[in-house]
């Protein structure tokens, strides 16, 4: 019997190429400024989405964060879908580390508008917190991988540069939704104040994320990765899987993509599934008649890992360590 983990694409093993690139890096003390390594990764993301500066931390939560508390006041609030990550997945951080009110959306597997954004910023009045940022994600996890195109993303940068607001991408998934759409990373400065990059997603690094931004907002970003315990050491050896991840594992999205395709096409035949949503990218998120709880027990029986995400739905993720070959057991298996 076959393994196939399609929990996530966060349960990846760095390849021989990247263990070779984290063995011969050149490390330092980062806290210092010390880790070339580190220095060369935060430069490379930087020039990568036309952004000034960048910063190296352990996790895109913690980008997430950073970026939050360095574009907010305490009293503030944000303008996000309501299925964001930053909302519901990273432990009510937005509260306890800015001390931030959020404003939730109803958008289209997660994707907002301008038209959705406008009505909801509040006017100047002691009675409301005071708008000041709009998150976006791309790809949405909770959208099953659903993008935004940079013309989707222009009439809200628009707007936001209007109306005085930050605008932050959490870019979980950013080179998959530039792998669907076509887009450049680097047009993404010209309409985002910070830019959180994950390279332990569909990247493969083993550990990490980059905030991209402009010189003044990272240097004051550095102030709270270190508040926040995120100042690590030689971490240059976790950047050189992640420099090694950006030179050789964007093009391969393509591969994951296709794999989701045919997994959405076998999924939409079979008759205990009730709906399957659109795979743009890499995730493939379906419903069941019978709970997800029982489906994903048929499926680890079979060596198949997966995650529920709702009480009748499951998700897929596909990843460089699941090959054609895995693939097709689990069509078999289906």
């Amino acid at each position: 019997m076959m393994t196939v983990d399609l929990r996530s694409d966060t349960v990846t093993k760095p390849t021989p190429g990247m263990l070779e690139a984290m063995w011969s890096a050149k490390v330092g003390d980062d806290v210092f400024g010390e880790d070339e390594t580190v220095n060369a990764l935060e430069e490379k993301a930087a020039a990568m989405f036309g952004m000034e500066a960048g910063i190296y931390c352990p996790s895109g939560t913690m980008t997430n964060q950073i970026a939050i508390k360095c574009f907010t006041q305490p009293l503030d609030e944000l303008i996000a879908d309501q299925t964001a990550h930053v909302y519901r997945y990273e432990g009510g951080g937005i509260a306890f580390n800015s001390g931030v009110s959020t404003r939730l959306l109803n958008g289209y597997r997660g994707i907002i508008t301008a038209e959705m954004v406008e009505p909801e910023i509040n006017a100047e009045n002691i009675h409301y917190p005071r708008t000041s940022l709009v998150v976006l994600e791309n790809t949405v996890n909770k959208g099953g991988g659903s993008c935004y195109t940079l013309a989707d993303i222009k009439p809200i940068a628009d707007l936001c540069c209007a109306k005085g607001l930050k605008l932050h991408l959490d870019g979980a998934r950013i080179f998959n939704a530039l792998a669907h759409t076509g887009d450049k990373a680097v047009d993404y400065g010209a309409y985002f104040n910070g830019v959180s990059v994950c390279l332990s997603k569909g990247l493969g690094a083993p550990v990490g994320s980059v905030l991209l931004a402009d010189k003044e907002t990272i240097k004051y970003a550095r102030r709270i990765r270190k508040v926040l315990g995120g100042g690590m050491r030689q971490a240059g050896f976790l950047a050189a899987a992640a420099i090694y991840a950006l030179d050789h594992h964007v093009e391969r999205l393509k591969i994951d993509h296709k794999h989701a395709q045919i997994l959405a096409e076998e999924l939409a035949k079979k008759d205990w599934v009730t709906n399957v949503l659109p795979a743009e990218t890499n995730i493939v998120l379906f419903d069941t008649l019978e709970p997800a709880e029982t489906v994903l027990a048929k499926l680890e029986a079979k060596g198949i890992k997966a995650m529920s995400t709702g009480s009748h739905r499951i998700r897929f993720v596909l990843h460089l360590d699941v090959h054609a070959e895995q693939v097709e057991y689990v069509v078999a298996s289906l």
